[in-house]
């Protein structure tokens, strides 16, 4: 670790927190307080005890952060040649990476997760900033041949203020994913974090104005999703909002916005398949596997939560797996363990309950199925790395969103009853297959009803990759170029010569 990142643990094992932390809600390039006055607790998913204050934002609020946005858009930011959002969005990519330390300290005690993926995230938001920084210049209309009396073309605009509501597993990942892109499009930026993760968000509010963005190019109003989040989807002035959350919310998200045929993004989630074929490297697929379900604890939309392997290599992948993952450690994130904290009591209250109803049951829990605490200091919320085996279809296991470290596995005899039981559910986010047969492999990508299929590495494609669900997956795509197109809208010019 680097010099930075030692001394910002050392602070925060010492004192709970880091000094210095924003309190405040930032719009139109300047720290205030909230219309309320009033302040929230965030807390340590790994000591279960508060570690900074926010601002209760509300309504007053989110009016104001959409002044700033809009002027901001309409005075300055369409303005700005997309050369200079591309310098801007690199510069600012330069101070998170000066900043990684204290960044990465403060995503570990908001969220719970190792401090080891809070600096993957750090680097991720990193080359986002990079990445959208060189599409920024490149957005091309395109002309139409109309015949040699016509002159016509395609403009590719800004679509305005946009509305970025962000989730508790990813907070500065999910906010950097959408404003980056948006930013670059020559669109203005409201982040509303959530309410058991909003440092990360405010943070990032001062290496925006050091790398030169103009006041009210991105605003950040705190507080909760009634207060702050449904007047900001439902505001006349937004003109789209993305969205990263559960299917109820993303469906309220939808009706807010729709009072004012505002477009959306909607990433809700998924009960995503690994399709393990008997051909496959079985010690790759288990070492890949325990990564696809028990990274961030298993709080990943896109989570590898449903193992579908076929019957004859069922037995020694299930004994390999349970072994490896009761021999994962546990701890508080700052510590770097394999596996870190669930988010809040809730989540690991809702988690519980659905294993001790799978026990009851009757299913077979093969590893892990209980809470359990930090072992240096018996607190935290923490649940043990899970297998479930032999799953039936309909079992609530395998059709409900679990978000948490829970692996159902599902027995299949053949890769026709594999492509069956991978679209089993009313989800399509993601899919993975392992196998050494290629034809294999694509007939079952062509088939799989998902928005991203990846072969023999669960998480393969990173931010370069369009990103989005099927069904109650959701709605659009993040990530690569694909995104840009969701601050954008098309204006077509045509004359007659």
């Amino acid at each position: 670790m680097s010099q930075q990142i030692e001394a910002c643990v050392d602070e925060a094992l010492r004192t709970g927190t880091l000094s210095g932390l924003p309190d405040q809600v930032y719009i139109d390039g300047r720290w205030r307080d909230s219309d309320s006055g009033k302040k929230m607790e965030t807390l340590d998913p790994g000591t279960e005890k508060p570690f900074a204050r926010f601002a209760a934002g509300n309504a007053a609020d989110v009016d104001a952060a959409v002044v700033s946005s809009e002027r901001a858009f309409k005075e300055v930011w369409r303005k700005v040649d997309p050369a200079q959002r591309a310098n801007l969005l690199r510069r600012a990519a330069t101070l998170v990476r000066a900043n990684e330390g204290r960044l990465a300290v403060a995503e570990t005690l908001d969220s719970g997760k190792p401090l080891a993926e809070s600096r993957i995230d750090v680097d991720a938001i990193a080359r986002f900033l990079d990445y959208y920084g060189g599409a920024a210049d490149k957005l091309q209309g395109e002309t139409i041949p109309l015949g040699r009396d016509f002159v016509s073309y395609n403009v590719l605009e800004p679509v305005g203020v946009t509305a970025h509501i962000l989730p508790w597993n990813f907070p500065m990942f999910a906010m950097v994913r959408g404003a980056a892109p948006a930013l670059a499009a020559g669109c203005t930026v409201i982040v509303k974090p959530a309410e058991t993760t909003p440092v990360t968000a405010l943070m990032l509010m001062d290496i925006f104005t050091e790398a030169g963005f103009p006041a009210g190019v991105c605003n950040v109003v705190t507080g909760t999703g009634q207060a702050v989040g449904e007047p900001l989807c439902a505001h006349k002035k937004v003109r789209h909002v993305t969205f990263t959350g559960s299917v109820a919310t993303g469906s309220r998200v939808m009706q807010n916005a729709a009072r004012h045929i505002t477009s959306v993004t909607l990433e809700l989630g998924g009960k995503s398949p690994a399709v393990v074929l008997a051909d496959c490297d079985l010690d790759h697929a288990v070492e890949d596997m325990l990564e696809a379900i028990y990274f961030n604890a298993g709080q990943v939309c896109s989570a590898g939560s449903r193992l579908v392997i076929e019957r004859r290599i069922h037995d020694e992948f299930v004994e390999k797996f349970a072994a490896r993952a009761s021999a994962l450690t546990i701890g508080h994130g700052l510590k770097n363990p394999v596996i870190g904290a669930i988010n809040s009591r809730q989540q690991l209250e809702k988690i519980a309950r659905i294993v001790d109803d799978a026990r009851a049951r009757g299913v077979n829990v093969v590893a892990g199925g209980r809470c359990t605490v930090d072992p240096d200091s018996g607190a935290g919320w923490f649940f043990q790395p899970t297998m479930l085996d032999d799953v039936r279809p309909d079992d609530r296991v395998v059709q409900e969103e679990i978000f948490g470290p829970v692996l159902s596995v599902q027995i299949v005899d053949g890769i026709e009853e594999a492509l069956s039981v991978a679209n089993g559910t009313d989800y399509g986010l993601a899919a993975c297959i392992y196998t050494k047969d290629i034809k294999k492999a694509l007939g079952l990508a062509r088939d799989i009803d998902a928005g991203q299929v990846t072969v023999n590495q669960y998480y393969a494609g990173g931010i370069y990759t369009p990103f989005g669900g099927n069904k109650l997956s959701g709605f659009g795509r993040e990530k690569g170029l694909e995104a840009l197109r969701n601050y954008c809208r098309t204006k077509n010019v045509t004359v007659r010569i």
